[in-house]
């Protein structure tokens, strides 16, 4: 029997405030750089939350079209603009990244009619992977520099970490859950894995506003 405890959900969206929160608190330290992005960008994620459980508890409004044709776009393309063209400052990177994941989209909608295709999200699936490269170099640059040595202090420390485990910890529930779905426990486990890691992350981007700087 598939299980989705409603505590996980309620603790997502403490977790996604507790973000917003001190994403709010310190935006004035922030406001004059790119990072005032990053709290408008948990700002429109907590609404959207809110809003949709909303819809989907009180009027059953089905809001998973929605999700895959913008929310999640929308959080690859934001997380692939920090890390590429702000962090490392590859533009030419977050515009390959960018194309080549809208792409996938393009080609998940030509094939989902097929009855043989195995996975559930092609365009998730890759976009991970494509996130996946992005959270290598970012490390890579982090430990070439001096900036490691003040981790702490590093805004995208906390959020590499929160990145790899939410998005790359649940590649093989993204990328198998045709497969996955036909066994309820692993499911539930998955599924349990796939929401507290998400609560992590977010307590990581609250962390990263705490004791990040912003870099002059």
């Amino acid at each position: 029997m598939y299980s989705r405890p409603p505590f996980l959900l309620d603790l997502l969206h403490i977790c996604e405030f507790i973000a917003l929160f001190f994403g709010v608190l310190k935006f004035n330290s922030v406001k004059q750089s790119y990072w005032k992005w990053f709290v408008y960008y948990i700002s429109y994620i907590f609404i959207y939350e809110i809003v949709t459980a909303f819809l989907s508890e009180v009027y059953k409004i089905n809001v998973e079209k929605v999700s895959s044709l913008i929310q999640i776009p929308l959080e690859f393309i934001f997380l692939y603009w920090l890390f590429a063209f702000k962090s490392l400052k590859i533009k030419k990177l977050f515009y390959i990244f960018t194309l080549t994941y809208l792409f996938s989209m393009v080609l998940e909608f030509n094939l989902t009619n097929l009855k043989s295709f195995t996975f559930y999200s092609l365009s998730k699936t890759f976009g991970t992977l494509l996130l996946l490269i992005l959270v290598v170099l970012e490390f890579m640059k982090q430990i070439k520099s001096d900036s490691i040595l003040k981790f702490k202090e590093d805004k995208m420390f906390y959020i590499n970490i929160g990145v790899i485990l939410f998005y790359v910890g649940n590649m093989p529930f993204f990328g198998l859950y045709r497969n996955i779905i036909e066994f309820p426990e692993i499911w539930n486990s998955y599924y349990k894995y796939f929401m507290l890691s998400n609560c992590v992350m977010y307590l990581l981007f609250a962390a990263s506003f705490i004791w990040g700087k912003v870099k002059s």
